[in-house]
C-alpha cells in the first residue's frame, strides 16, 4: 500500500489575520476545484477539523472567525488528492464515525447497501463472521444495529486488525466483538471459527488493469483492491469454502463490482448457493446475497 509523504506539502499561501473563515473556504474552494469533485464540501470538513468543531457548528457560528494556521496544511494535502478522511482520521458510515488511516479503505455510503441486506436476512442473536474487516464498518454496524448478536472480524493485515479494534471499542462493541489475523488464502483460515447466521464480506474486486482517481490508486491500500485481471481472484478462493462457515439458514452478503453480478453469481452457483442481488441508492449491482440452495 501507498505509504503518507514523509514530509507534507507546505501551502503555496497563508491567510492573512484579516481574512475571514469565510473568505478562505471560498478561496479554498476554488483552489480545490482542479482536483476534488466535492471542493467546497472538502474545504468545510477541512475547516471544521482545523477549528475543532463540528462542520453545523463551523457554518452557524465560526464563519467570521480567524482562519486557524492549521488549515493551509490540511488544504495543501488535499490538494496532493490525498483523501479527507484520511487528513482528518474519521469516515462517517451508516450514523456512526469510524476512525480511518492508511492501512485501511476508506468505509463508502454504497457500501451501505451490504448493511441493508444483512439486517434484513440476520436474527436478532445472529453470529456473525466479516472476512476482511477493515475498519470495521461492515460487521460493527451489523452488531449496533442489532443488540444481541455476536462476532468475529478477520483480516490479513494487522494494520487493520488494529483500526477494527480501535473502532470496536469506541462503539463500545468490544465484549461482543473478536478481530483475528487469519487470510482466506491459507488452508487453516476457518479452524475453530465455528458456524454462522450471516458473513459479511468486501474482498478485493477491482481489475489489476483498471484506472482508479487518485484518491484511491495513490492513497488506499492496494492488496485491500485489486483482485486478478477480471477482480474475480478473491471471490473464486473465498465463495468455495463458505458454505462449511454457515449455519443451517445463513446468508452470506458480498460487495460486488457494478459489473460484477452475473460473475460472481455463477461463482456462487456452483459452490451450490442461490443468489439475490441488492443495488445501491444509484440502481447499481453492490450487494449479492447467497443462500445455500439445500437450506
Amino acid at each position: 500500500m501507498p505509504s503518507p509523504p514523509k514530509t507534507r506539502p507546505s501551502a503555496s499561501r497563508r491567510w492573512r489575520p484579516e481574512v475571514t473563515v469565510a473568505e478562505a473556504l471560498r478561496d479554498a474552494a476554488r483552489q480545490l476545484e482542479a482536483t476534488s469533485g466535492t471542493a467546497r464540501l472538502d474545504a468545510e470538513v477541512l475547516m471544521a477539523h482545523a477549528l475543532g468543531v463540528t462542520r453545523s457548528d463551523l457554518l452557524l457560528k465560526h464563519m467570521d472567525s480567524d482562519v486557524p494556521d492549521s488549515f493551509a496544511d490540511l488544504l495543501a494535502r488535499r490538494m496532493q488528492c490525498e483523501p479527507v478522511a484520511y487528513i482528518v482520521g474519521l469516515q462517517e458510515f451508516y450514523g456512526r464515525d469510524f476512525v480511518v488511516n492508511y492501512e485501511v479503505l476508506i468505509p463508502r455510503g454504497d457500501s451501505e447497501t451490504i448493511i441493508e441486506a444483512a439486517l434484513a436476512h440476520a436474527p436478532a442473536k445472529a453470529r456473525v463472521l466479516d472476512c476482511g474487516v477493515g475498519t470495521g464498518a461492515l460487521l460493527l454496524t451489523v452488531l449496533a444495529e442489532r443488540p444481541e448478536a455476536e462476532g468475529i472480524g478477520i483480516d490479513r493485515s494487522l494494520g487493520a486488525m488494529a483500526v477494527a479494534s480501535l473502532n470496536a471499542s469506541r462503539l463500545g462493541l468490544q465484549e461482543r466483538v473478536h478481530i483475528l489475523h487469519r487470510n482466506w488464502h491459507e488452508p487453516d483460515w476457518k479452524d475453530e471459527l465455528g458456524q454462522f447466521d450471516l458473513i459479511l464480506a468486501n474482498p478485493p474486486y477491482v481489475e489489476t488493469t483498471a484506472t482508479l482517481d487518485p484518491d484511491v490508486a495513490d492513497w488506499e491500500p492496494a492488496e485491500a483492491l485489486f483482485a486478478g485481471p477480471e477482480g474475480l481472484d478473491d471471490y473464486r478462493i473465498l465463495i468455495p469454502q463458505l458454505p462449511a462457515l454457515l449455519a443451517a439458514g445463513g446468508v452470506a452478503v458480498l460487495e460486488i463490482g457494478a459489473a460484477q453480478a452475473d460473475s460472481v453469481a455463477k461463482i456462487a452457483q456452483a459452490a451450490g448457493f442461490s443468489t439475490k442481488l441488492h443495488r445501491d441508492l444509484a440502481g447499481r449491482p453492490r450487494a449479492l446475497v447467497l443462500m445455500l440452495t439445500g437450506d
